[in-house]
């Protein structure tokens, strides 16, 4: 290939080969000698090593050994605004070598059996990607939301495209592609063996696969997958934790005067309203009326009430709400009841301070009947004004109406009732349209995508 061929722009001509060499060996893992060979000469004339072409190669020795890259890779998906006329051309040939790099190795899985090393590797290259597109490890797969993005190619005509806009594509295949892995897995095998199963890292796709096959487990394999179940809730719990602390408090209640004691007195203020009694000769101010701090605020509600549907499409809800309501188990004044339901309905409300035990509880699969699970929740609304029912579903269910109706008079009893449609970290999950236009016409739309928006209404009722 010359420059003949290609076109008159050297930069751009580079720039091809390394993408067509990254579209033939994704769809055709043989190696294309021309395209190899052009693609080493590009790498090593852009100062890069040749090991970046090397598809054995993860980007943890890449980077070990050549650390100034890792600064490259960090947003490398989301590049800095500029004009065409001052686009760096050297540097945008090493950028496309750098995310063919990145590309290659997370999404060229190949087929067949996985060990436990190589899906540790590939969580670890994926979380290079997450970090090229300015999310953090895991972010994409289990975290979530990216930065805004504008349409490929938008700006200038030519100007390289700010691949960040396919956060919302990416996110949702690394997870799909990390289920296939686990999968294909002998997890049994891994989990029997102490070294193998040291080198498993806890994601929602392996949580998954260990909470449908935990029945199959025993002795060492059985202590193993807990131990991860464990290590992963706690790490959510953390995230989820300091969310949900941040105004969790209460508001002040303005109804209750203050204490008119001297920590609660308002100085600022104070100063502030008693001016105009200020006497400039004498060089004091003359206060008439001293101003407090509303300390006092409002009380939590008594009852939080959360149904989470336990079918196999809603696994990701059932992990971060059994997590979730278990930090507001925690909230003082707040009592919290967890009911999970397919086609019949659990009572997990004596675990529910602990979602490791409640996970491991749990029956993941078969169809799904909220109506068996309308019959545990009306006794527990008891006082309506001071309880919120969270109903997490996609509301694909067996008998609709019947399911509905009884939503409506929970809501109608003065009870806050929130339909949530996915709790998941991946974004916006399917919920059924029938259900979704009824719960507007209701007054209570359904809340659906990250958790945080869940989080947000909840400290929303409860301030």
């Amino acid at each position: 290939m010359t420059e003949s061929t290609l076109g008159a722009d050297p930069g751009e001509n580079r720039r091809q080969v390394l993408y067509w060499r990254l579209l033939a060996r994704l769809f055709d893992p043989q190696e294309h000698p021309a395209l190899e060979s052009a693609s080493l000469a590009v790498v090593e004339d852009s100062g890069l090593p040749g090991a970046l072409l090397d598809p054995q190669a993860p980007i943890d020795v890449i980077v070990q050994r050549h650390p100034e890259l890792a600064t490259e890779f960090d947003r490398l998906m989301v590049p800095e605004a500029g004009s065409d006329d001052a686009r760096d051309r050297a540097a945008e040939v090493r950028r496309a070598a750098l995310a063919s790099k990145l590309l290659l190795n997370v999404f060229a899985t190949g087929s067949g059996p996985v060990t436990a090393g190589q899906l540790a590797r590939w969580q670890a290259d994926a979380g290079w990607l997450e970090r090229a597109f300015g999310c953090q490890p895991g972010g994409l797969r289990g975290g979530g939301a990216g930065p805004g993005v504008s349409p490929v190619g938008a700006g200038v005509a030519g100007a390289a495209p700010d691949l960040s806009q396919l956060i919302p594509v990416i996110g949702p295949e690394l997870g799909a592609i990390e289920g296939d892995l686990v999968h294909r897995m002998q997890l049994r095998e891994v989990l029997a063996t102490p070294e193998l199963a040291a080198q498993l890292i806890p994601s929602m796709s392996l949580i998954e696969q260990l909470l449908r096959d935990k029945g199959n487990l025993s002795g060492l394999a059985l202590a193993n997958a807990k131990a991860l179940i464990r290590r992963f809730v706690d790490e959510v719990a953390e995230v989820l934790r300091t969310q949900v602390e941040k105004a969790t408090v209460g508001a002040p209640d303005r109804s209750v005067p203050p204490k008119r004691v001297y920590r609660n007195l308002d100085l600022d203020r104070t100063i502030w309203k008693n001016l105009t009694n200020y006497i400039p000769e004498e060089e004091r101010l003359y206060v008439d009326r001293l101003y407090y701090r509303h300390t006092a605020r409002k009380a939590l509600p008594q009852r939080l009430i959360v149904v989470v549907d336990q079918s196999g499409s809603m696994v990701h809800s059932m992990v971060n709400c059994t997590i979730l309501a278990s930090i507001f188990a925690g909230l003082p004044k707040v009592d919290v009841h967890l009911i999970a339901y397919d086609t019949r309905a659990l009572d997990l409300t004596p675990w529910a301070h602990d979602p490791f035990e409640t996970l491991l509880r749990t029956r993941l699969g078969g169809g799904t009947d909220g109506t068996v699970a309308v019959t545990l929740v009306q006794p527990k609304v008891a006082e309506p004004r001071n309880t919120v029912v969270v109903w997490i579903s996609d509301f694909y269910e067996s008998r609709s109406e019947q399911l509905f109706e009884a939503m409506t008079a929970i809501h109608r009893s003065g009870a806050k009732f929130i339909p949530v449609g996915s709790v998941s970290s991946a974004g916006p999950g399917s919920v059924n349209p029938w259900f979704r236009e009824r719960f507007k016409d209701l007054g209570t739309p359904v809340v659906s995508g990250h958790i945080r928006k869940l989080i947000h209404e909840l400290k929303t009722f409860l301030a």
